[in-house]
């Protein structure tokens, strides 16, 4: 048996997939499982004990069709199922199965606020594309394997970390995912633990204007470890406190108590934190704000709220934060 998995990007939706390998794994011990993926994710996947070999999607199309030809799959699972993997699977012509996006339903939710969404997570949903072979959930939840030259030692964090902190996500792919400056440094200024600030290059001001107001109790290390090393920081925290990112996922394949903030997106997009069959860690909860009649305004997110008042991050209640992420 050999399989290739197609999942371009991004982090989070890589690590949502990770039961599908594992559980391909499991069933056939001895497949081939192959993952065609983006070129700038590749590395997500480098500990990873389940895979065979990793394609890049960066190479010319005709190139990379004769490579994945020469492998003769017996099945193709496409997990991404856009027009590049489409056209992928039909250059390749194997079995094969695509997951369902739902985007009728999830249009459906954005725009009319008619949830006529499954009550089921995408990690179930990518699972059905490996179904017709046999494979079942095996109700482990995620993976994720950081390499050992990856790993972050406590005593690399400031003396003030050693006897536990928590890790405070302040970046997300869109900014309606983000938690307002305002908001951060509030609570930043509430919480009464030591704090890792996490994100990309891109938050470097936000970390710097947030280490400003308490510099022994804030870390900050946006933009400045890799995502193996914040994968690492999120593993040995007390709590993560997230917003809807890749982050919040890295940190369910820990089964990390996590305080989860919604901002213009909402869990019902079947996104929300993922641990199989096993309740949530004692202590997690979603934190969103309720009632609003413009959310969700979209099943990803924009670079500024489109009403302009963005109450769905505004209107929360840091105290509730600082007393769920202490409970």
């Amino acid at each position: 048996m050999k399989v290739l998995l197609i999942r371009f990007s991004s982090i989070g939706d890589l690590v949502l997939i990770s039961p599908v390998i594992r559980c391909l794994r499991k069933t056939f011990p001895q497949a081939q499982i192959h993952l065609l993926t983006g070129v700038s994710f590749a590395d997500i996947f480098r500990a990873n004990p389940y895979l065979d070999r990793i394609f890049w999607q960066q190479e010319p199309l005709p190139r990379l069709i004769q490579k994945l030809r020469a492998e003769r799959y017996d099945f193709i699972a496409d997990l991404q199922n856009n027009r590049t993997s489409w056209l992928i699977r039909r250059l390749l012509g194997r079995r094969q199965a695509a997951v369902h996006k739902l985007n009728l339903e999830k249009w459906l939710l954005v725009n009319f606020k008619i949830n006529w969404l499954p009550a089921a997570h995408l990690v179930d949903r990518y699972l059905n594309v490996v179904r017709p072979l046999g494979v079942r959930n095996d109700g482990k939840g995620l993976d994720y394997f950081i390499p050992p030259d990856q790993e972050i030692p406590v005593d690399r964090l400031p003396l003030t970390h050693l006897h536990g902190y928590a890790a405070l996500a302040v970046g997300a792919a869109h900014a309606t995912k983000k938690m307002p400056l305002a908001k951060l440094q509030q609570l930043v200024q509430r919480l009464p633990l030591p704090i890792v600030l996490l994100g990309g290059k891109e938050d470097e001001l936000t970390g710097n204007l947030l280490q400003e107001l308490a510099p022994l109790k804030v870390h900050h290390a946006c933009g400045r470890l890799t995502l193996h090393q914040s994968a690492s920081v999120i593993r040995q925290a007390r709590v993560v406190i997230t917003p809807d990112t890749g982050l919040m996922h890295i940190a369910a394949a820990f089964r990390k108590r996590i305080i989860s903030v919604w901002g213009n997106t909402v869990p019902a997009l079947g996104m929300f934190p993922y641990f199989g069959d096993e309740p949530p860690p004692a202590g997690s909860r979603i934190v969103e704000r309720a009632g609003l009649s413009c959310r969700p305004c979209s099943k990803l997110g924009f670079s500024r709220c489109p009403k302009g008042h963005f109450r769905c991050m505004n209107d929360l209640d840091v105290d509730e934060i600082v007393r769920l992420a202490m409970a």
